[in-house]
């Protein structure tokens, strides 16, 4: 099993730093393009609610990620340092009454476009699976 680490400081343009991060994971793990793009969308989703949500963008709290590749499977977990949220009551963001809704679209996003999803630690924590195959 191959595993990398980041972590960086709850500033929203920390994004970019996670970018190139997934970047290099991308050759360092041979990760075909197809796949490329819905684990960019779906780490940096969820990064940017760690920062937003969870660390409520305290620049002293820190936002943690790692790719761990296993045989057929790439878990992306992603952990801050905030209080968790209730993530068994989250409004479909497709209904008429939240289509307007600036926010609300990244763990709609994050679920669809990942094989799946596990909030874990009262959801501080999240892991995003991608099947490899």
């Amino acid at each position: 099993m191959k595993s990398i680490k980041i972590s960086i400081p709850s500033l929203i343009e920390n994004i970019q730093v996670i970018e190139s991060f997934i970047d290099n994971a991308k050759d360092t793990f041979e990760i075909n393009d197809d796949l490329y793009g819905n684990i960019m969308i779906s780490v940096t989703e969820c990064i940017s609610n760690a920062i937003v949500h969870g660390n409520q963008s305290d620049a002293s709290k820190m936002v943690h990620l790692e790719l761990q590749m296993e045989p057929g499977l790439l878990c992306c977990s992603i952990e801050d340092e905030g209080s968790g949220f209730d993530f068994t009551n989250l409004p479909d963001p497709t209904e008429p009454e939240h289509i307007e809704k600036i926010g609300g679209r990244g763990i709609f996003l994050m679920r669809h476009l990942s094989d799946e999803v596990k909030f874990e630690e009262g959801g501080k924590k999240t892991v995003l699976s991608f099947y490899l195959d």
